[in-house]
């Protein structure tokens, strides 16, 4: 651990990593407090989220086709800055709608940060190695999905506004970038037409095809039954302020935190796909007890076991990825990863709303386990844990 603290690189990477995830975390708690506050229903919560999100959806591809072709530093730099400038805007905002733009155009910024915090690892490490550093990275994040939403709580109590000011620390990262950054750059040796031609290949295949499934469905989960419908399901259920929800989604993240740091060990003993695995019965398990508590603090064990499930996930679903593309390709398969990942936090709390207004709460956690399953039998069926580069 402390190579790894002494390596500007990964210390860059890791400060980008917390970028990606504050977009949302930190605003969280608030959610139902923002809805009251601005006089909006409740069921407009997650427009606060899928105006972020919708921009990545096609803007992901077109950022990786940029790294790959330009440099990742100049897709990255002018990212950070319209995440943090607008991220705090939309702490001045006095209605819905001016909300909502302005997380449109924080969005628009995100949108090569999720792509490119994991097609750097990819560059810079191979074999176990990057298993490793994806973990800690994974871990990073759950960090600050623990963080961050705790922070976003506390701050929730002086007024919803308030975690909205927090993407301002994205302009020092800024700077770091240009500064401090130092990775390989892909060479331009092949022309546009060739470039899309092997990126396009490669996307194609069935390994690709699984994984990017695979994303789709965690993320699914993850901006439905959690982000979205936890807040609504805490606040309605058991009438707790944006501080007790703040928490239990810290010990949700602390727990990714702890299960993405072994994940280098893990290699020892376990290969990527049995990982992966492992992680999708953890998230049937959470979805099938939160309905079935009635205490709040109860939901401790299930938002853990999910936490556990995350931890397991997503630093062996990133690291397949990268594993699927020399570097000057690698950044427009992670961008293809990213639209899906944008279009899976874009829809889910559409799909979920309208599950909730079927089946109330009970039915949007039904419809968790059933994605969970769905992700399992992908898994075991589509995904090799063969890598390649």
């Amino acid at each position: 651990m402390k190579s790894i603290l002494r390596d500007k690189n990964v210390l860059i990477i890791f400060s980008i990593t917390l970028m990606v995830v504050m977009g949302v975390s930190s605003i969280m708690p608030v959610l139902p407090l923002l809805a009251r506050t601005l006089d909006a229903p409740v069921e407009t919560i997650g427009l606060v989220l899928t105006s972020f999100t919708f921009p990545g959806i096609f803007l992901a591809p077109i950022s990786g086709i940029l790294a790959d072709r330009y440099g990742r530093k100049k897709v990255l730099l002018p990212g950070l800055i319209i995440f943090g400038l607008a991220g705090a805007a939309c702490g001045i905002a006095t209605d819905l709608h001016t909300l909502l733009v302005l997380r449109f155009i924080q969005g628009i910024g995100a949108a090569p940060l999720g792509v490119l915090y994991t097609t750097i690892i990819g560059d810079l490490y191979k074999g176990t190695e990057r298993t490793r550093i994806m973990g800690y990275n994974a871990g990073v994040l759950g960090m600050g999905t623990a963080i961050f939403p705790a922070l976003g709580g506390l701050m929730g109590e002086l007024g919803w506004h308030w975690p909205f000011f927090l993407p301002l620390v994205a302009l020092p990262v800024a700077y770091a970038v240009v500064r401090h950054l130092d990775i390989p750059e892909p060479e331009r040796a092949q022309d546009l037409k060739a470039y899309l031609k092997t990126a396009s290949e490669i996307i194609k295949s069935r390994q690709a095809i699984a994984l990017f499934a695979v994303t789709l469905l965690t993320f699914c989960i993850l901006y439905g039954p959690i982000v979205t419908f936890f807040p609504i399901l805490a606040d309605t259920q058991f009438n707790v302020p944006p501080s007790a929800i703040g928490g239990l989604f810290a010990a949700s993240s602390l727990a990714t935190a702890l299960a993405s740091m072994f994940i280098g060990k893990l290699t020892r003993w376990l290969n990527e796909r049995t990982m992966l695995c492992i992680g999708h019965v953890l998230y049937l398990a959470s979805m099938l007890i939160i309905p079935l508590t009635h205490e709040y603090w109860a939901m401790l064990l299930p938002v853990c076991i999910f936490g556990l499930a995350q931890g397991f996930n997503f630093p062996n679903l990133t690291t397949l990825l990268t594993s699927l593309a020399p570097i000057e390709q690698r950044a427009a398969v992670m961008a293809v990863n990213g639209t899906i990942l944008r279009l899976a936090q874009t829809i889910a709390p559409l799909i979920f709303t309208l599950i909730f207004w079927l089946g109330d709460l009970a039915g949007v956690y039904i419809g968790g386990a059933i994605l969970a399953a769905a992700m399992l039998v992908i898994t075991i069926m589509q995904v090799s844990s063969r890598r390649t580069f």
